[in-house]
């Protein structure tokens, strides 16, 4: 069988091997920024710096990991340059967040289908001892358990060290089992 010619308009390995990750990076952009346009832009912004420096990428290593460590230091960058941002402030916005409900009261929920899925798969209960970690916990704790990354390569993402990550998933699980130990025993009792 003669050698075809690669047609320009199919994706390389590379690009079909990183875009099958999509779902994944934008569910924990999201979960980093806590709105669905910032993840999106996280997620283009991963994207675009992957594929610019696809030739440096090792074959044979995790292209998953890759892109996560990608995008944590995308997201760590873009949270650090905000921060060092002139701070306006408009006062009918303050006057509105004066009078919106608290968080966590469950009306200030994104309607994301990854919100929705999580929403319908996690307990109404996890998925608020989930969201009231700190975010160092929580970030730890997202990336072992939900997306299922090797220690060693959360520490590589996070750029932190391995005990670190072990230390964070620890004390973030803790702090899980100690929010749901009294909701676990009330439903157990069956007092409410």
């Amino acid at each position: 069988m003669p050698d075809r010619p690669s047609d320009a308009s199919e994706p390389s390995a590379f690009e079909r091997d990183a875009l099958a990750s999509l779902d994944s990076l934008y569910r924990t952009a999201l979960r980093l920024s806590h709105d669905r346009a910032d993840a999106e832009d996280l997620v283009q912004d991963t994207y675009l710096k992957a594929f610019r420096a696809a030739d440096r990428f090792e074959p044979g290593t995790n292209l998953r990991a890759w892109l996560f460590t990608i995008l944590h230091n995308t997201a760590r960058n873009r949270f650090r340059d905000r921060a060092r941002d002139t701070v306006a402030i408009d006062s009918d916005v303050v006057d509105r967040a004066a009078d919106a409900p608290p968080p966590g009261s469950g009306t200030d929920r994104l309607d994301t289908p990854e919100t929705l899925l999580l929403r319908d798969t996690l307990a109404p209960e996890l998925q608020s001892a989930i969201d009231a970690l700190p975010a160092t916990f929580r970030e730890a704790v997202w990336l072992r358990d939900v997306e299922e990354f090797s220690y060693a390569e959360i520490a590589e993402m996070l750029g932190i060290p391995i005990g670190t990550v072990m230390s964070r998933i620890s004390r973030g699980r803790h702090l899980l089992f100690e929010r749901l130990s009294p909701a676990r025993s009330a439903a157990l009792s069956g007092k409410p």
